[in-house]
Parts: C-alpha cells; sequence; structure tokens
C-alpha cells in the first residue's frame, strides 16, 4: 500500500501541484466550487424530498438538482484525486479524510438505493413523497453535512 502511495506522489499532476502553488490554488479553488455545487443541490433537493418547501413541485426541481448534484460531485471526486495524490501517505494516514471517504462511500450508497427504488420514480414523475423518500433525504442530508465536516477536520490533525 505504502508503494502505492508514494507512486502516486510521484506521478506527474502530483509533482507539478506541489511545484506550483499557482496551479495548487487553482484546484483548490475547483475542488471548494465543487463541493459548493454538491452541497448547493444535494441539500435543498433532500429538503424538499423531506416535506420542506411543499409550494415547489418536486417532479421539476428533483430531476435538475439530481443532475447539478451529480456534476458537482463528478467534479469533487476528480479535484479531490488530485489534491489527495500531493500528499497521499499523509492523507490516508488522517482518520479526517477516511472518515470522509467512509462517509462519500455512504453518500454514494444511499443515493444508489434512493435513485434504484420505487419511490425515487414516484417523487419525479407524480411529485408523491413516499416515507422512505424522505427518511433516505434527511439521511443523505446529514451523511453530506457529515462529510463537509470531515473534509474541514482534515486540516486540523
Amino acid at each position: 500500500m505504502i508503494a502505492v502511495l508514494e507512486w502516486l506522489s510521484a506521478t506527474a499532476p502530483a509533482v507539478a501541484l506541489r511545484r506550483s502553488a499557482t496551479l495548487y490554488m487553482f484546484v483548490n479553488t475547483a475542488h471548494i466550487l465543487a463541493i459548493s455545487l454538491l452541497v448547493g443541490a444535494i441539500l435543498p433537493l433532500d429538503l424538499r424530498l423531506a416535506g420542506f418547501f411543499r409550494k415547489v413541485p418536486v417532479e421539476i426541481v428533483a430531476p435538475f438538482l439530481s443532475r447539478s448534484a451529480g456534476i458537482g460531485l463528478a467534479a469533487a471526486i476528480l479535484t479531490g484525486v488530485c489534491l489527495f495524490c500531493v500528499r497521499a501517505a499523509e492523507y490516508a494516514a488522517n482518520p479526517a479524510f477516511l472518515a470522509k471517504l467512509c462517509l462519500i462511500a455512504f453518500g454514494l450508497l444511499n443515493i444508489l438505493v434512493v435513485h434504484a427504488g420505487q419511490a425515487w420514480r414516484t417523487a419525479t414523475t407524480v411529485g408523491i413523497l413516499r416515507p422512505a423518500i424522505r427518511v433516505s433525504a434527511a439521511l443523505s442530508a446529514a451523511i453530506w453535512i457529515a462529510t463537509l465536516v470531515a473534509g474541514r477536520w482534515i486540516g486540523f490533525l
């Protein structure tokens, strides 16, 4: 495992990010923007699915916010991998980073379960919210907020 982490830290993108404070700043900024898109889309969606903002039609906002969150997630993963490679061994030993990875995995699992279920199809086609989707939405909000906390915690350990 150490050999893989050292290899990641020796890749050209990792070396370029370490050598250029400007490049690192831009990738870090892109990571923050991607996280903002993810959380900025997922929290309103989760709140609506949990039963708040009842005047907002679920069948209209859910597909848009879900896709927006997906784009943010993809960009956050891409930029996050770049940032991880800069100090792979150090991050791999950081408990907050490991917690963040576990929370992301749990969040992705929740997304897969929700999107594969009938409750999601019902919500996005006719706007009826079943209890299962309300619970999943509350869980999702908690997971992604906890992921943000873990991500911020990385720098303090």
